[in-house]
């Protein structure tokens, strides 16, 4: 199946895609992962046609938290109708939640003879055809003139890259696309629903299991997140607790998986980064063994970020194209690639801002 058949099937809501740690050969790899209306493919790059294998769900059973590996977190395993099991690892809590929810969807609508489909948002809320919720979304994330991500504490936990329903609803009303909050609702509501939005946290997503006819809460103890962006959740903890070595002090700008060249061997491999302001800094770790310990870090504090078009004694086939180098101020050269240009301009301008303004 080709990438346009991928992303479309992916706009209309038949397929969810990301990146998850799973069991290949009985060992932990990065891959790129995709639910359609009967099973789950994975990609060894979000790029290839060809999955490396797939998962068919009719008959499966899934299991969720799944406790066969004590040292690793937020795993779910699905048992095929063969008896043959799967172990998938999510980055944090909202996103097994959000695969788990999905598949287990997928498995009821096979179990009846159905396909598996989304609701049509327009007809359920009642949306104008002239909505572009694409377009709306775009614009919702703009780093200059959209709904700013904030870090905020709620009942001992701490949420990342999260913003509050009321933050949604008085956006919407600022920017002109509603008139009143209950349009705002409406529309905040379509974009929940498409999955441009997420919830975070009991309160928003009891109102989403809930069926009312607005799932966004107008109110500022509902959290929510945008679909693609850094978003992750963590425990409370003080300076009185835990002291936390400097260059992780700073608050957590974003974060995902990009390809990085080494150093020694120029081979590349897929790293997870974790983007740090005050102190700049950006840590990278191996996306199968968690995040407490970095494989290295990058002080960004003078740092020189462009996009590149090849890599310096890098084989043609290694990589092909979203390349972005980093050059920092004792002159050590890191070479990067993203997945999309857009992914690529959105790293360059995050670590650009970051290397300014950070210590």
């Amino acid at each position: 199946m080709s990438e346009t058949e991928k992303r479309t099937f992916h706009e209309i809501g038949y397929w969810i895609d990301d990146f998850l740690c799973g069991t290949v050969l009985n060992s932990w790899k990065v891959v790129w992962v995709v639910l359609s209306e009967d099973g789950v493919e994975f990609f060894k790059r979000k790029t290839d046609n060809t999955p490396k294998g797939m998962i068919p769900l009719k008959g499966a059973v899934l299991t969720s938290p799944c406790q066969d590996f004590s040292k690793r977190t937020f795993v779910f395993k699905m048992r095929t109708a063969k008896n043959q099991d799967h172990y998938f690892q999510a980055s944090h809590l909202e996103e097994r939640e959000s695969w788990v929810k999905d598949i287990k969807r997928v498995i009821t609508c096979l179990q009846g003879g159905r396909k598996f489909t989304r609701k049509s948002t327009r007809r359920s809320i009642r949306l104008p055809d002239t909505i572009n919720l694409s377009e709306l979304y775009i614009k919702m994330r703009d780093q200059e003139d959209g709904v700013k991500e904030l870090k905020l504490e709620k009942e001992k936990r701490v949420y990342n890259h999260c913003f509050t329903g009321g933050t949604v609803v008085d956006w919407l009303i600022s920017k002109d696309k509603a008139r009143n909050r209950h349009e705002a609702l409406m529309l905040a509501t379509g974009l929940l629903t498409e999955g441009f939005l997420q919830p975070a946290g009991d309160l928003s997503k009891e109102a989403v299991e809930g069926g009312a006819e607005s799932a966004i809460l107008d109110d500022p103890d509902a959290l929510y997140y945008f679909a693609d962006s850094g978003f992750f959740c963590e425990g409370y903890s003080s300076d009185e607790d835990v002291i936390l070595k400097e260059e992780f002090r700073g608050n957590i700008i974003k974060q995902g998986c990009l390809l990085k060249q080494g150093h020694r061997r120029k081979n590349w491999n897929v790293r997870k980064f974790i983007l740090r302001d005050d102190p700049a800094y950006i840590h990278y770790y191996d996306p199968t063994k968690g995040d407490e310990n970095p494989l290295g870090s990058i002080h960004l504090r003078g740092s020189v970020i462009t996009a590149v078009e090849f890599v310096p004694e890098a084989k043609r086939y290694d990589v092909d194209g979203n390349l972005f180098e980093i050059i920092t101020s004792d002159d050590t050269h890191y070479f990067l690639q993203a997945t999309t240009p857009e992914e690529r301009k959105e790293w360059i301008k995050a670590i650009h801002t970051v290397s300014k303004t950070g210590k």
